[in-house]
């Protein structure tokens, strides 16, 4: 069949549209950087796909058609939108206008995701943001049907099938509100660490954690008189009472109303990391919000 669309080369319909801007199988060729004779057998295969001569010579030169004429507005707009199709996708940070979706922890959301959104206000001003807890179950789900663009996790809980990146080491520290009677000096030892009230965060409300782990490879214990599910709520627990808490350094008010205390045993920290799927991989506008996380959490 002639006219089939699976037999029309894109070249073809280059020359064709070359040909009738320039009138001239030699400007053409030219235009086209080919040969004469490559742009020649371009137009007898033209012909023979179009079933019609499409140009005839004249003593005023080639002369389009009556077809090759209502070809010439379709087949220029074809290569102009293909054209558009093929150019590299930009991301105009100043002038986008979409919504991010992110899974965060709470941890996260204090220690990413306020900083992203700073540095957002000022590049990228019409960017939303919007945050759903992690669901771990169905992480890659999420992020492989878009309901999820990023999700910030640890490598230990990213599935294998998402790409991942770390963000920075996480340490953690000890605190207690100003005015403690431990505050002045900014030391505890190890038998005042395990005397003193602890807060623990728990998102399952158990009493024990990384802290306990450490102080059971050393043959001590400590006084957890509190779980929460939240890092969030810790500082307000702390301001209000004379307990202390081991927490993730980033999770430290900037406002001094907690202390910290040299912590009088080491704590394994943790790698927060962001995790996306292989859809977005090349996308610019996700790559730069990527950048972003790494910028800020830098």
């Amino acid at each position: 069949m002639k006219n089939d669309i699976r037999s029309l080369d894109l070249n073809l319909l280059k020359a064709l549209d070359a040909l009738l801007d320039e009138g001239s199988v030699t400007r053409a060729a030219r235009r086209l950087s080919l040969t004469q004779p490559a742009v020649s057998g371009m137009l007898t295969r033209l012909r023979d796909h179009f079933g019609d001569p499409l140009f005839v010579r004249t003593s005023h030169g080639m002369v389009p058609t009556l077809r090759a004429s209502t070809l010439a507005v379709p087949v220029k707009q074809i290569i102009t939108d293909i054209a558009i199709l093929l150019k590299p996708q930009e991301f105009d940070p100043l002038q986008a206008e979409l919504t991010f979706t992110l899974a965060a922890t709470d941890y996260a959301l204090r220690a990413v995701i306020v900083p992203l959104m700073a540095a957002l206000k000022q590049r990228a001003p019409h960017v939303r943001i919007a945050v759903r807890a992690v669901d771990s179950e169905r992480l890659s789900q999420q992020l492989s049907r878009g309901d999820v663009d990023l999700a910030l996790v640890t490598p230990q809980t990213t599935p294998e099938d998402l790409h991942g990146r770390a963000l920075y080491e996480e340490k953690y520290v000890c605190v207690a509100r100003e005015g403690h009677p431990l505050a002045a000096s900014g030391k505890i030892s190890l038998e005042q660490f395990c005397q003193q009230e602890h807060v623990l965060v728990s998102s399952e409300g158990r009493f024990t954690g990384v802290t306990d782990e450490a102080l059971t490879a050393v043959g001590m214990s400590r006084r957890v008189s509190m779980a929460v599910n939240s890092f969030l709520v810790v500082p307000d627990v702390l301001r209000v009472t004379d307990m202390i808490a081991v927490v993730p350094g980033r999770m430290v008010p900037a406002d001094g109303s907690l202390v910290k205390l040299t912590l009088p045993l080491s704590v394994p920290g943790f790698t927060k990391s962001m995790a996306w799927h292989e859809r977005t991989h090349h996308d610019p506008a996700h790559r730069w919000i990527r950048a972003l996380c790494v910028e800020t959490c830098g």
